[in-house]
């Protein structure tokens, strides 16, 4: 008897499975707390998504309306609070912080020529939004029961419509015997003039003539230059050439004819001037600033009528009429026609109180040409103008028309957009002290980087010549952008200033 006691407590002492049970709720108390921090951490991120996601949509909703004294108003009613436009399922008791929306006048987006007008007098807008959320058994574990999420978004304003600052855009075409060669690439496969002149119809329709609140802009008035406008126009638009072509038959580029416009040999505009007059021999200037090329705001084509939108003709936007040809011959030099084209902007500026400028040129960025009788009375000493360093002069006039209180801007600078077609990864002949490369030609003449744009994949174009900030290569989805940026409103950082 006592021999089977002794056997029943030795098992009882040395059976411990009953130890595993404080060990096991030990672990699911922890398995709890890992489930409970990866629930937590999702949900947190996915509210944090979605409140930046509707903090974003504020923020360009009230861009869009500047520059309206109402456009605080626009981004609140975008904002996700009760009865805005994006109260999300997911965000409960989301609120405006304190002092936001903020109407921004930057003075990065003034030195691109977006500009802080009435009656807002601001350029962007700033969003701030916050939500307090539950951490899942955070109480607990001792932590905290809940946290506050933040979301910031910044906008820059869009560029035209009925109640923004209009446009004043002065388009410069290559149009040199390089611009007859075909482009092979898949992206548009007919010559390079044919090509760009597509690119800038796609900007054309994107533009505003007229108030978006006309349902049609209403009769044209011609004007010089084969210019058409209309009453109360907004984006005015003007083609611009380079080399000169003869004043006598200019209107060979607009005219439906077969004919191209006589070439002429290059002239040198005055740097500074507040006007552009075509001399009585050649002109750079094809085609005055028009606000006829449609017949409303929301025309989805461009306006074919018959009589006047010369500059619908001019860039191949009717029918069985042709375009604006290459007279070629001259070889290349552009800084004459950026100073050129900056005088009318300026006179057109002038005109138009707080209208905003904008210069788009187009070419392969080979400037260097040797013919004698192409330059005229051009000096040699290497500055503007002269037969030397004319890729580094063709710089220096990009320089000087986007800088602030330089060669007639006053206050508000000239937005350069470049477009580099094809650029060669060598030559700027002239260039030796020192060497420059069409495409850094193309890359300096841009007002800032995000406006410089490459079709490095047109036939002569390298790989080495991308854009970094945009790198698309097709001439049709460069204009698609250049022009959202005059008509859409767009998030930038938050730190911008």
């Amino acid at each position: 008897m006592k021999r089977n006691n002794h056997s029943f407590i030795v098992r009882l002492i040395q059976d411990q499975r009953a130890q595993m049970l404080p060990v096991m709720a030990l672990m699911v108390i922890v398995f709890m707390g890992i489930v409970a921090l990866a629930l937590s951490v999702g949900s947190t991120y996915s509210q944090q998504h979605a409140l930046q996601s509707a903090t974003n949509a504020a923020a360009l909703a009230g861009a869009q309306a500047l520059p309206n004294a109402t456009a605080a108003t626009a981004a609140a009613s975008y904002a996700s609070s009760s009865g805005d436009e994006n109260i999300n399922g997911t965000l409960k008791n989301v609120s405006m912080v304190s002092g936001w929306p903020k109407l921004e006048c930057l003075t990065t987006l003034t030195n691109e020529g977006i500009v802080c007008v009435a009656p807002a007098n601001a350029n962007a807008i700033q969003v701030k939004q916050q939500i307090t959320v539950p951490i899942l058994f955070g109480g607990l574990f001792g932590g905290k029961s809940s946290t506050t999420l933040t979301a910031t978004a910044t906008a820059a304003a869009r560029g035209t419509g009925s109640s923004v600052s209009p446009y004043n855009v002065a388009i410069i075409v290559d149009a040199t015997s390089s611009m007859t060669d075909t482009d092979s690439d898949s992206q548009c496969s007919t010559s390079r003039m044919a090509c760009a002149l597509q690119g800038v119809r796609v900007l054309i329709q994107a533009l505003s003539p007229c108030s978006g609140a006309l349902s049609s802009c209403g009769t044209v008035t011609a004007g010089t230059l084969g210019a058409g406008n209309v009453a109360g126009s907004v984006d005015r638009i003007a083609l611009f050439q380079f080399p000169n072509v003869s004043t006598s038959n200019v209107a060979d580029a607009y005219d439906c004819s077969s004919t191209n416009a006589t070439k002429e040999p290059y002239t040198f505009p005055t740097a500074g001037a507040t006007t552009y007059t075509p001399l009585s021999s050649s002109t750079y200037e094809d085609v005055g600033f028009s606000s006829d090329y449609k017949t409303s705001d929301t025309a989805t084509t461009l306006n074919t009528s018959s009589t006047n939108n010369n500059l619908v003709k001019a860039v191949g936007g009717k029918s069985g009429c042709t375009a604006m040809g290459d007279p070629g011959g001259e070889g290349t030099y552009y800084a004459g026609a950026i100073y050129a084209a900056q005088s009318a902007l300026v006179a057109e500026q002038a005109a138009f109180p707080g209208s905003q400028n904008v210069l788009i040129i187009i070419s392969d960025g080979d400037a260097g040409t040797t013919d004698s009788g192409a330059m005229g009375s051009a000096g040699t000493g290497g500055t503007y103008p002269s037969t030397k360093q004319q890729c580094a002069q063709a710089v220096t006039a990009g320089k000087n028309v986007a800088t602030a209180n330089l060669y007639g801007n006053g206050a508000i600078p000239t937005r350069v957009y470049s477009v580099a077609y094809g650029a060669e990864s060598s030559g700027c002949g002239q260039d030796t002290s020192p060497t420059i490369t069409p495409c850094q030609t193309m890359q300096g003449i841009a007002s800032a980087p995000q406006n410089f744009f490459s079709d490095y994949t047109a036939t002569g174009g390298t790989s080495a010549c991308v854009s970094a900030s945009r790198p698309t290569s097709s001439i049709a989805q460069i204009f698609t952008i250049i022009a959202g940026d005059l008509t859409v409103a767009h998030l930038i950082s938050n730190s911008t200033t």
